[in-house]
């Protein structure tokens, strides 16, 4: 019993030790961004699930960013409403 105490206690600080490594090396790439009512800010769209845009051929080549768009109300800590065109 005493091996299998050691060896799910080693587990656990062994997986403790690699999710704050994960979690370093992916904070490195970001950064906090606020926006304010009348900005303007590109939208991002993925062209595989988005297809009411623009209709392309080769959807791989398609733009992912479109814009740019007003800013008319902040949702949430992160949504947004945009003045979109009425197309």
């Amino acid at each position: 019993m005493r091996d299998r105490d050691e060896a799910l206690r080693q587990l656990k600080f062994n997986l403790q030790k690699a999710q704050e490594q994960m979690k370093m090396q992916a904070d490195k790439r970001r950064k906090e961004v606020q926006f304010d009512v009348g900005d303007w800010v590109f939208l991002k769209l993925w062209p595989h699930r988005q297809q009411s845009v623009v209709q392309r051929i080769h959807q791989k080549l398609a733009p992912r960013f479109f814009g740019p768009y007003q800013i008319i109300q902040k949702v949430g800590p992160v949504a947004y409403k945009l003045k979109l065109p009425a197309t």
